[in-house]
């Protein structure tokens, strides 16, 4: 099996966001981040998806720190997957407390993001985790009123929906033949 590992950095002049992640890993992170609440996002990320990770990010303000961390996990996760075949669609339900939040992917190069979430700096880094990576994602709030509670959860289905979509696989997963190329 190849090596399912990946470096990615992002340099702007609002952020400096470095991540490093590992698919095959068990969950190790090393997140160095000063905005608490994406420390913890990050961190409960690798621990469902059971991919390594080592972050150091900082910026200017949450926003634009937000948007460039999930920016450059999208890339780094988008590039350890690599071409070889994988499982590709995977769902998965996460229940905290009031919160029931399901999240369904498939990782392929169309990427697309419906996102349900009530905090609009986590919707947008789900959203821009998506775009980045080139995954279709869904994530649909089925119910829950505390917004902690269903980010966390969202960010806790897309881990475990992950873990399930990059298992290897022996050949890919579609019936569309590859096109042929014609000449002359």
């Amino acid at each position: 099996m190849s090596v399912r590992k990946a470096n990615v950095e992002r340099r702007t002049k609002e952020t400096e966001v470095t991540i490093s992640v590992d698919l095959d890993g068990t969950g190790k992170y090393d997140v160095a981040c000063e905005e608490q609440f994406l420390r913890h996002m990050l961190e409960t990320f690798s621990r469902y998806s059971s991919f390594d990770l080592k972050v150091k990010a900082s910026g200017d303000n949450v926003h634009h720190l937000v948007e460039d961390a999930a920016i450059v996990l999208g890339s780094a996760v988008r590039e350890a997957i690599g071409e070889a075949p994988i499982e590709r669609i995977a769902s998965a339900i996460v229940p905290m407390d009031d919160a029931l939040v399901e999240v369904t992917i498939d990782v392929i190069d169309r990427p697309y993001a419906d996102i349900d979430c009530p905090d609009v700096i986590y919707h947008h880094f789900l959203r821009s985790f998506a775009m980045s990576a080139g995954i279709t994602l869904h994530v649909i709030v089925k119910r829950g009123f505390d917004e902690h509670h269903i980010v966390e959860a969202s960010v806790k289905a897309l881990g475990t929906a992950l873990k399930k979509a990059v298992v290897p696989r022996a050949e890919v997963l579609s019936t569309k033949a590859r096109p042929k190329v014609r000449r002359g």
